[in-house]
């Protein structure tokens, strides 16, 4: 068996079966071989084949290896900064106020509009590069700061550069029913006619998108427009997902469950029936502890509930200017456990198996077997709860995507 790099000396998390219950899939002192960007063979180190043969032997000296990380809700690709806003928050401004004086998504819109296509990659590649140092190998890019044609094609156009010239697999998402721009004031239904009609079946086919999500909430689009969205997904072969029940129970969970939706993100005002219909149709729930830190929230998503209907929940960073300016995986992990009471192993799969799911990747990575893509990630750690018991600190030793080296793909 002839393979292009082996790694031993190693305690590997594969993520295989991982629940609270079972933990990680977890086999102590092995081996991984990689041949041709995929895993060729995992398992214990005195179980390697004889006949093994590699161009390449790397000792772990005794790291840990996990999955490569996936951050499955993000909104990276933006222009602009409200830390102003975040201020004046602080000091007593309510949301409405900020957003009177022209603040609020619509300032990120302007900006984003007006940022050349070249300038929002730069400013959207140095937040993707600091999650890359954190072992994310896979991320989920939104559209949805520019809520016109020309707008959103460019931020998907820079989503789809990151993919090229980083190395890291992205996943773009359609998000134009994010939030209604100034000039339909006062006219969703033409908005989401213009998203449905014109936005939607354009990008498509210019093979920007890979999937389709919508802010179903009362500031933003009623169920039965978001529905008509997915109605127009459903029309150019599109997977969807939603932001669903994260201010109000609108009932979104049911309807992208109805769908056959990818994911129901956000979710802190989630129903038993929203529970129950996502749990029939496979609809991962994404949980995003970082907007609901940043926003002072109180009331918790129901986890407790999603795990007794055996509904994957995942975990990810919702990087975005307004509600979770966060690019650290790692920390959202931790916030996962300490501000939703997810164990540890929980957590772990949230951001590897389970994030894998939301984003229909889960033949390709998220756990590490034979026949995967070789995403993988060491770390100087003791144990795999260390990821997320450590707050502020980022372990991470090496990265490898399809079988290289991060580093060496980004020196090339």
């Amino acid at each position: 068996m002839q393979c292009d790099s082996l790694w031993t000396d190693v305690h590997v998390a594969t993520m295989r079966g991982a629940t609270a219950a079972a933990g990680y899939g977890e086999v102590r002192d092995a081996a991984l071989a990689v041949l041709n960007g995929r895993v060729a063979w995992i398992g214990a180190r005195s179980d390697l084949p004889a006949d093994l043969r590699a161009a390449r032997t790397i000792d772990g000296a005794g790291a840990w290896i996990t999955p490569g990380l996936i951050d499955c809700h993000t909104h990276v690709v933006y222009a602009g900064n409200r830390s102003d806003e975040f201020e004046a928050r602080l000091e007593g401004a309510s949301y409405a106020e900020i957003a009177q004086r022209g603040g609020g998504i619509l300032s990120t819109v302007r900006a984003t509009r007006a940022a050349s296509e070249d300038e929002l990659y730069r400013v959207s590649a140095a937040r993707v590069r600091r999650l890359l140092t954190e072992g994310v190998t896979t991320i989920e890019i939104k559209s949805g700061y520019g809520l016109d044609l020309d707008s959103e094609r460019k931020a998907l156009r820079v989503a789809r550069r990151l993919g090229r010239e980083l190395p890291l697999t992205v996943r773009t998402t359609f998000l134009g029913a994010h939030a209604l721009p100034p000039e339909f004031a006062g006219r969703a239904d033409d908005y989401i006619n213009e998203v449905c009609n014109t936005m939607l079946p354009t990008l498509a086919r210019e093979g920007l998108v890979d999937a389709v999500d919508a802010f179903c909430e009362s500031i933003g689009f009623s169920p039965a427009q978001c529905e008509r969205v997915f109605r127009a997904a459903r029309e150019v072969g599109l997977r969807v997902k939603l932001h669903a029940e994260q201010l109000s129970d609108q009932g979104g969970a049911e309807l992208v469950a109805r769908y056959g939706g990818l994911s129901a993100d956000h979710l802190e005002w989630l129903s038993a029936s929203g529970v129950e219909a996502m749990s029939k149709t496979g609809t991962v729930a994404v949980l995003l502890p970082g907007a609901f830190y940043f926003l002072r929230e109180t009331r918790l998503p129901p986890v407790e509930s999603l795990r007794k209907a055996g509904v994957r929940i995942a975990v990810a960073t919702d990087c975005n200017p307004g509600t979770s300016p966060l690019t650290s995986l790692l920390l959202a992990i931790n916030m996962a456990c300490t501000l939703f009471r997810l164990t540890p192993a929980e957590a772990l799969a949230g951001v590897t198996i389970n994030a894998a799911h939301a984003l229909a990747l889960h033949e390709e990575c998220g756990t590490l077997e034979p026949g995967k893509r070789a995403d993988f990630v060491l770390w100087d750690i003791a144990r795999p709860a260390d990821l997320a018991y450590s707050i502020g600190s980022n372990p991470c030793r090496a990265i490898v995507r399809a079988g290289r080296s991060v580093d060496e793909a980004m020196a090339a």
